[in-house]
């Protein structure tokens, strides 16, 4: 039995169900509500230590971290490999991985809260605000979620995030000239673990940075896993509409003020 802790919205739980569709492997949902702070409910942090999404459990064994959870599924379901046969093309989508772990990842946070939920946060009562924010257990994340929460794209973090997903986007663009897939010879781990950061972009108004006129090769990358029949199962199946267009509306109001940086 698989039972997954995840959120609808959230990166890291998009690349497992990813990966989780593309093994055809089914699995008990336990939706965790990060706006309302249940990722913080002492229950869920006997599961993962660290306060976030997603965990899996699998016959038992807790698991965490959303790249080690793919390379898990990896070696535990085989039958239906996500990464290549050739030793080279397996490093190249193993630093495609590390990157998103060391670099991306880390920003993803600032990039969303200074544009998604920012409104909806500044709208709780302050002491729901300042206690999910004090549970944050890595003092420099809380600092950062502080700031964007309070200055939004105007934060001194936000454009230094910016800049790290655009450099990715820069780089996906040239890999892709010459490779189908970030993973080798066809869809798998590094393509799951991409799509939720170039998701986001797009959720968050910034689609201008996707479009074939400016990254044709990326474009036809997001086009194609988009198309994958599992896709909608993975990813957009979770997603309520209403939280979608509420991102892009909060993306659209300050695009002005983004489109600068992003030259």
């Amino acid at each position: 039995m698989l039972s997954l802790y995840h959120n609808a919205a959230s990166t890291c739980s998009q690349k497992v169900r990813l990966v989780l569709a593309g093994k055809g492997l089914e699995f008990e949902s336990h939706e965790i509500d990060l706006i309302a702070g249940e990722q913080h409910d002492p229950d869920y942090v006997k599961l993962n230590p660290n306060h976030v999404v997603p965990t899996l459990v699998h016959n038992g064994s807790v698991l965490i971290e959303s790249s080690l959870i793919n390379e898990y599924l990896e070696d535990a379901f085989p039958e239906a490999p996500m990464l290549s046969a050739d030793p080279v093309k397996r490093h190249a989508a193993r630093l495609w991985i590390k990157r998103a772990d060391t670099q991306v990842q880390p920003m993803a946070g600032i990039v969303t809260y200074a544009i998604g939920p920012r409104n909806m946060i500044l709208n709780q009562p302050e002491e729901v605000r300042e206690r999910n924010l004090a549970e944050i257990p890595d003092p420099k994340r809380r600092a950062e979620r502080r700031s964007v929460i309070e200055n939004g794209v105007k934060s001194p973090e936000f454009e230094g995030a910016l800049r790290v997903f655009i450099n990715l986007l820069n780089d996906m663009e040239s890999d892709l000239e010459n490779n189908a897939w970030l993973s080798g010879e066809s869809f798998g781990v590094a393509d799951a673990c991409m799509l939720p950061y170039v998701l986001r972009l797009d959720h968050l108004a910034m689609t201008p940075l996707l479009e074939a006129s400016v990254r044709p090769n990326l474009a036809d990358w997001y086009a194609r896993l988009q198309a994958l029949p599992y896709y909608g199962s993975a990813v957009t199946g979770w997603l309520p509409e209403a939280l979608v267009s509420f991102f892009r509306g909060t993306g659209e109001a300050v695009w002005k003020d983004i489109e600068p940086m992003t030259r």
